[in-house]
């Protein structure tokens, strides 16, 4: 099936490129979430710039429409359509409160500044412990991208399989993803045309670097990248260097925050994954639980 998708999508690419004389390509709807064909195109397609925003399918209708609608009536035009965090965002306040209805003598709740935060969750993930990571607004879109993700160490080659056990409870083949900070992307991945802000391609891993990070890597050796920059995500993108700083690896394995429910979108589901689960480490913002 996937040899077929791919023999059309290619032709319809060419018929298109032949028609439209730019080497700009946008590809929007459902098969767009096709990370493996996405991974094929490169320049010799004639293309040198790829877009594929962070929710293609049926969900991205209501941007489009509501974009639409804005020209049509003249009215604010947008021309921001990178980030994809738009979903709700919980303060301090409502994390605090919540704190007052859990079974604190089960768990034990720490308060962090942002410095000690990154430094105590990069130590933990090195230590092989699986991190529940809820950090300001939501992802809208398919993908967890560092704002709802269960994080944990790439280079810990059973670490799959103990996420799949103590969370997941899915299928032992599927991959988790690699979120890999701006800046050595090329180091370690062989990159075409794609941005990847948003998972949207599969891409291989260089041949030396396969090795240092089994978890990410599936099978035939590709990966579903993440490319994490200041500009995306700031504090994941510190998280990420600061485990760099301590392992000279920049990558963190990033699995969405759920375990066969939707993605967790706020505190009370963030924390009943995580009292169901065998997660090691919840960090709402700047409130880190623990399991006693």
């Amino acid at each position: 099936i996937q040899s077929v998708y791919e023999e059309f999508f290619f032709q319809i690419i060419k018929r298109a490129k032949e028609s439209i004389k730019s080497d700009n390509l946008c590809l929007a709807g459902g098969c767009s979430l096709n990370s493996v064909a996405n991974g094929k195109l490169d320049e010799s397609y004639g293309i040198s710039k790829l877009f594929i925003p962070y929710a293609p399918g049926d969900a991205g209708g209501a941007i489009g429409s509501a974009l639409v609608s804005s020209y049509k009536h003249q009215e604010q035009k947008i021309d921001n359509l990178q980030s994809p965090f738009l979903g709700p965002n919980f303060l301090e306040e409502d994390i605090k409160k919540f704190i007052t209805t859990i079974d604190q003598s089960r768990i034990a709740v720490r308060k962090m500044n942002e410095s000690d935060l990154l430094g105590f969750v990069a130590k933990e993930i090195s230590n092989s412990k699986i991190i529940g990571w809820f950090q300001g607004k939501m992802e809208f879109g398919q993908r967890a991208l560092g704002n709802r993700s269960i994080l944990a160490d790439p280079r810990n080659k059973n670490i799959r399989d103990i996420i799949n056990q103590k969370i997941k409870r899915r299928e032992s083949f599927r991959p988790f993803a690699p979120s890999v900070i701006e800046n050595y992307k090329n180091e370690w991945f062989e990159f075409q045309i794609s941005n990847n802000h948003y998972m949207e391609s599969v891409i291989k891993i260089k041949p030396d670097k396969k090795d240092i990070v089994p978890s990410v890597v599936h099978v035939d050796g590709s990966c579903r990248v993440q490319i994490v920059s200041e500009k995306t995500n700031i504090l994941f993108y510190k998280l990420i260097n600061k485990f760099y700083d301590l392992t000279e690896v920049p990558i963190l394995l990033n699995t969405s925050f759920n375990e066969n429910e939707p993605i967790v979108c706020n505190i009370q589901e963030a924390y009943n994954c995580f009292n169901r689960t065998d997660m090691d480490v919840l960090v709402l913002n700047k409130f880190v639980f623990l399991k006693k």
